[in-house]
């Protein structure tokens, strides 16, 4: 199970949350959010994007509303494990989860 660094006093709404459960999987090390700062968009849905390879694993864009925050993952999954994890543990899923 991986951790989840908290250095800063403010996050995306319901972000928090989310990370936790991305944390659960043993293949992450560490999730940290990091800056947060305003774009154009309007999406009123949390959503987490994949972007960038870093040297250590992932960096991720968390957006809702008018509010972007990178997040870090420090993994050596690969970018299509992390968007399944992604996928797998997002609060607003609307598809039925195998077996049940």
């Amino acid at each position: 199970m991986g951790r989840l660094v908290q250095n800063h006093s403010t996050h995306i709404e319901g972000l928090i949350k989310w990370l936790k459960k991305i944390a659960e999987n043993e293949e992450i090390k560490t999730v940290t959010p990091a800056s947060m700062s305003k774009t154009n968009g309007r999406g009123e849905i949390l959503c987490l994007k994949v972007t960038v390879k870093t040297n250590d694993g992932f960096k991720l864009l968390a957006r809702k509303g008018k509010l972007v925050q990178e997040v870090f993952l420090v993994t050596r999954l690969d970018e299509s494990e992390i968007i399944e994890i992604i996928e797998k543990t997002n609060p607003k899923s609307y598809r039925k989860k195998k077996g049940s």
